[in-house]
């Protein structure tokens, strides 16, 4: 079942769909956002606000956020966690 993850100020993505949630500071990374930036794929959840954290997902877009990539990182293990609490009580809707 689809999960959503808040990634700030309001905006969530499919935890389904979650490929990487990394640092933006790499060369690489900033390669990769900004071919997304001139592909068009890229979508910028900062508010205006310094990217912290670029999070890749299946469908190639790229995803960018003002949340540390921490941050991010704990709200999928408490949304890991809390699936599994479900699915041991047996409170799934699938």
């Amino acid at each position: 079942m689809a999960r959503l993850i808040n990634i700030g100020f309001g905006n969530v993505v499919n935890s389904d769909k979650v490929v990487a949630v990394v640092s933006p500071d790499a060369a690489p990374i900033k390669r990769l956002v900004q071919r997304a930036k001139e592909a068009g794929s890229i979508i910028d959840a900062t508010q205006g606000r310094r990217t912290k954290a670029v999070i890749i997902t299946e469908e190639d877009h790229i995803v960018l956020s003002a949340l540390q990539p921490d941050t991010i990182t704990k709200r999928f293990a408490v949304l890991d966690l809390d699936g599994r609490a479900e699915a041991e009580r047996g409170d799934s809707d699938e």
